[in-house]
């Protein structure tokens, strides 16, 4: 399975570029063309993303065709966290991973991360790009948020490790992100560069230690596309080799795999450009660079490496030590589409999961079943290109429409919507906050619902002066939990963001 370099050194460069991407594919099956693309450049990894599936007939065929031209030593991978992250949205959906952090409990995480790789394997994926290890302790983070299990560094690891525990058992890699650490930003890398301005200590403490302490484990870790000016001042992590390779290989001796974020993003492309950032990122010790966007982009990576290998930029053992790991990780963790045989207990399980995550902040109570209640939503929530469409006003009124005489008023854009318009006929409103984006400062002032219904970002509860129910996301399941709570199940889960506490306690 080794691919040891010979003298052709042509032919080697172009196939070492290859074998050291993974690219995103066009459609929802593998037309001649692109199989040629992926014979042609020996690619051997490939990402699917929610525009590559329709369901899991066309999928399971989809990933099949994939392996049948990459070969056995396929790498198909898929972002299947949780929450609002999720591909496949047709299998039983996980919670987010502050539900589970709301939980506290190790043993839910181990079955939920077992329960997605039984869901993601039988579609015919092996690597599963989760779970996140960011903690989140700036409640303004725009991209983190419920992706992160928690803002304590010990806590927050026990689960998500827990969690990967679960994957790992039922033969799906899991791939540990973004080192070193994303959740102290308030910008989106895949909208700009962030910076993390901590010192080395500060970092030892907070954002390092879940990968250090991951390292030991994990099959892969992906790289944050960040600046840490404390570990280097010059470039992001994904292009730093004080990072990739003084931290990460040397201090902490991690064997696994390091792949980059994907390299699209504008945090990188927008600033060094994506074949240049690529092989800046082998140079500095990845071992896979994450080439999505479109084919010219995949072309132009592939280009650069095989100029920069040709020219000696990368040494050949470095190089071989790369392909060696890439290979063993596909050794232990070979792909195989397996039939799924446990979807309806998986599906149990990923409702009582999210039901043990239900918060609530400042007392909230449900109303008196039949109570007449008016619905304030958004009518639509469209993917913000790293999370799924968010839920659609009918189904949260449905689910309402269980126990309550409901009326439903939509609004398009949050700042043209005139609270005050509403009626003034005692029924009790509620607030369901379908979008990831916290409030303006206009809505924070004038909106006042009677309770409100936190369906995916829990700190937007810290925008609207009412009580909230925190249910960390809007699947299936997660509105089944909701609906147990309109129906008299108690809320057991405490969000595990200490600063979100302190400011919930003033």
């Amino acid at each position: 399975m080794n691919q040891h370099l010979s003298t052709d050194k042509k032919l080697d460069a172009r196939k070492v570029a290859g074998q050291s991407i993974m690219i995103r594919m066009p459609g929802t099956s593998l037309d001649a063309d692109t199989a040629a693309f992926l014979r042609d450049n020996h690619i051997r990894a490939v990402c699917l993303f929610r525009q590559n599936m329709v369901d899991a007939q066309q999928l399971t065929k989809f990933t099949a065709d994939l392996r049948a031209v990459m070969g056995p030593d396929s790498l198909i991978g898929i972002d299947q966290e949780g929450g609002a992250v999720v591909r496949a949205t047709w299998v039983p959906q996980p919670p987010a991973a502050m539900s589970l952090g709301a939980s506290g409990d190790p043993a839910l995480c181990r079955e939920v991360g077992a329960a997605v790789a039984r869901a993601v394997k039988s579609l015919g994926f092996n690597w599963n790009f989760a779970p996140v290890l960011d903690l989140n302790n700036n409640v303004d983070n725009p991209v983190i948020s419920e992706r992160s299990f928690g803002a304590d560094p010990d806590k927050a690891t026990a689960l998500a490790m827990a969690w990967m525990e679960g994957s790992l058992s039922e033969g799906v890699a899991c791939c540990v992100k973004h080192f070193p650490g994303h959740g102290d930003t308030n910008v989106d890398s895949h909208r700009d560069l962030p910076t993390v301005a901590k010192s080395r200590a500060e970092l030892d403490a907070l954002e390092l230690s879940p990968f250090r302490q991951a390292a030991g484990n994990a099959p892969a870790v992906m790289s944050a596309h960040i600046i840490y000016p404390a570990l280097d001042p010059d470039y992001p992590a994904t292009m730093s080799k004080k990072i990739l390779t003084g931290i990460l290989r040397e201090e902490w001796n991690y064997q696994g795999v390091v792949i980059t974020d994907g390299m699209d993003m504008h945090a990188i492309a927008g600033h060094y450009g994506v074949g240049n950032a690529a092989v800046m990122a082998l140079a500095a010790g990845a071992d896979l660079v994450m080439a999505l966007g479109t084919r010219d982009t995949q072309i132009e990576t592939l280009n650069s490496l095989t100029a920069a290998i040709e020219a000696g930029e990368i040494d050949q053992a470095g190089l071989q030590q790369r392909l060696d790991r890439v290979a063993g990780l596909v050794r232990q963790y070979p792909c195989a589409q397996v039939p799924y045989q446990t979807e309806a207990a998986d599906q149990a399980l990923m409702v009582r999961a999210w039901s043990r995550g239900l918060t609530t902040y400042k007392g909230a109570a449900a109303p008196a079943a039949g109570s007449k209640i008016r619905l304030v939503t958004s009518a639509n929530v469209v993917s913000d290109g790293v999370s799924e469409a968010g839920i659609p006003a009918s189904k949260v009124a449905a689910m309402l429409g269980r126990v309550y005489d409901v009326v439903t008023v939509t609004f398009e854009k949050m700042d043209d919507f005139d609270w005050s318009a509403l009626p003034d006929d005692g029924r009790f409103v509620i607030l369901a906050s379908t979008i990831r984006l916290r409030y303006s400062e206009q809505v924070r002032k004038t909106w006042k619902p009677d309770l409100h219904l936190v369906l995916w970002n829990p700190f937007q509860s810290l925008d609207i002066q009412a009580p909230a129910l925190i249910t960390y996301g809007f699947s299936g399941p997660a509105l089944e939990a909701a609906a147990a709570w309109f129906g008299g199940l108690k809320a057991e889960g405490r969000l595990p963001v200490q600063s979100f506490q302190d400011m919930t306690a003033a």
